[in-house]
């Protein structure tokens, strides 16, 4: 059996720092077929939004093979008035589930995350299908409802989904150690540990941008601030990394090591580029809901090897991330290789043969502007509501040029739900390694174009896109598109 591990000596609880013994998170598997949970939005002692899974503050890892149906019924026990603020009002602690990165139908009782809500005391149940030829790779799972994704997602409603079957196309993998990583941010701004935990973490927020403030926030790792990894010497382990966070980018590093690229987004790179199924990279800039599949080795000569991330520029209205150690590699004994399910995926014959060079030569099918003021933020100088018309009407079966452009001082991530996009140039230059992905930055006064896959019969209905700065989400940056 794959583990997840929860590994680490300190974890952030209320206002403290303390010693805690490493535990397992749990997974959620299939069992003929089907995997079943109930989940619980709950509120604790110090009024944060929790999930309760068998009776724990805990989030569960869902592993997945294609052609599962998840069962899911969610619970909203949060009291009727909210203990915590929200983007937009007004605050009515709603809340539902969005499957980031599962190419699965935006319609009841699937992905549908403008219809499907749960208030206090009601409840919703997802059935999910995966489809057959869905792709192998990491994604997650968190809550999206419009106006409270930004603390709810802060608080921790999120965990990592994993669809089994990637040693497929990266067999070096088969008997590497997994490790699956929740990378989260979290306020310290009140907390009376502040000080302790910057210094523990090594935040260094000088450096790289000139809107430099108090580290405000301290990154962890499936819920330990800088937890201990276990390498054997010359080990190679296989990491699967989601940036969970609600509005904080990473720039990982492996100081010591190196990043073997296998997948990005949940998609694995030789999907659509058999003749590439590994991209080195010394770092990973990784934007809110971002996912990286690596395989890691440590140089001999490594005394201290550590992931970190290296200090993010947001541009003169944005945040910075400040640089600092996320977790500490430490020597370990090696495991043994766990047991992998190898899954059949019947896309990867037709992916080979897609020509998009017309695609990219063509003027955009769409252009999308992200704007902002004092008021909120915008998508095409408008801001998101219920009741609007959809923005985009794409037809299934086509591939669609679009540009997006940033006419705001400060960085954005733009997220399409259920599809992937081949991202080929960044500001009017092309980009040396293409990439698809579900989540991409859109620099400062900048643009990206991008190709969006709209060729999934599966995907029809609505379904919306969107800032992955939940606190722009909640306060107009996301827009529908109707598949048909």
């Amino acid at each position: 059996m794959n583990r997840v591990f929860l590994l680490g000596l300190v974890a952030v609880t209320g206002c403290v720092a303390h010693p805690r013994a490493a535990v397992d998170i749990p997974e959620v598997r299939a069992r003929n077929g089907v995997a079943e949970m109930t989940l619980t939005a709950a509120s604790d002692a110090n009024g944060r939004d929790v999930w309760l899974f068998d009776g724990r503050a805990i989030q569960p890892t869902i592993r997945l093979a294609p052609g599962d149906v998840l069962k899911i019924h969610y619970q909203n026990d949060l009291p009727s008035v909210p203990r915590e603020p929200c983007g937009a009002g007004p605050c009515m602690n709603m809340t539902n589930l969005h499957f980031h990165g599962l190419t699965v139908s935006p319609k009841t009782p699937q992905d549908d995350v403008l219809d499907l809500m749960a208030m206090p005391g009601q409840s919703l149940d997802y059935r999910v299908q995966i489809p057959l030829d869905h792709p192998p790779g990491l994604n997650w799972y968190h809550t999206h409802p419009h106006g409270e994704s930004h603390r709810q997602v802060l608080d921790g409603l999120s965990a990592a989904l994993v669809i089994d079957g990637i040693e497929r196309y990266v067999p070096q993998i088969r008997n590497l150690r997994e490790r699956v990583m929740v990378i989260r941010g979290v306020d310290i701004e009140h907390d009376a540990g502040a000080p302790a935990l910057r210094s523990r973490v090594d935040a260094q927020s000088a450096g790289c941008s000139a809107n430099e403030h108090e580290v405000e926030r301290v990154f962890t790792v499936n819920g330990v601030v800088r937890p201990q990894l276990t390498m054997a010497p010359g080990e190679q382990q296989f990491w699967r990394l989601v940036n969970a966070s609600a509005d904080a980018y990473v720039d990982l590093e492996l100081e010591g090591g190196t990043f073997d690229i296998v997948a990005r987004d949940g998609m694995p790179l030789a999907l659509h580029a058999p003749q590439r199924p590994i991209r080195r990279a010394d770092h990973v800039l990784l934007p809110p809901a971002g996912r990286l599949e690596a395989i890691v080795s440590i140089r001999a000569e490594s005394s201290h090897p550590v992931l970190r991330t290296r200090c993010v520029d947001a541009g003169p209205d944005g945040d910075a991330t400040a640089a600092m150690v996320l977790a500490d590699v430490v020597p370990g004994r090696a495991e043994p290789p766990p047991s992998q399910n190898t899954a059949v995926d019947v896309r990867r014959a037709a992916y080979q043969v897609i020509d998009l060079e017309k695609v990219k030569a063509s003027e955009p099918d769409f252009v999308m502007v992200f704007s902002e003021d004092k008021n909120g933020f915008y998508i095409n100088n408008r801001k998101y509501a219920s009741d609007a018309e959809p923005m985009v009407r794409a037809t299934v079966g086509q591939y669609q040029h679009w540009r997006v452009e940033n006419a705001t001082r400060e960085i954005h991530p733009i997220h399409i739900h259920q599809v992937h996009f081949l991202a080929f140039r960044e500001n009017d230059r092309p980009l040396s390694d293409e990439e698809w992905l579900d989540t991409i930055n859109v620099p400062v006064g900048g643009s990206v174009d991008l190709i969006m896959d709209f060729t999934d019969p599966v995907i029809r209905g609505m379904s919306v896109f969107h800032c992955h700065l939940l606190n722009h989400e909640d306060k107009g940056m996301m827009a529908k598109i109707l598949f048909q």
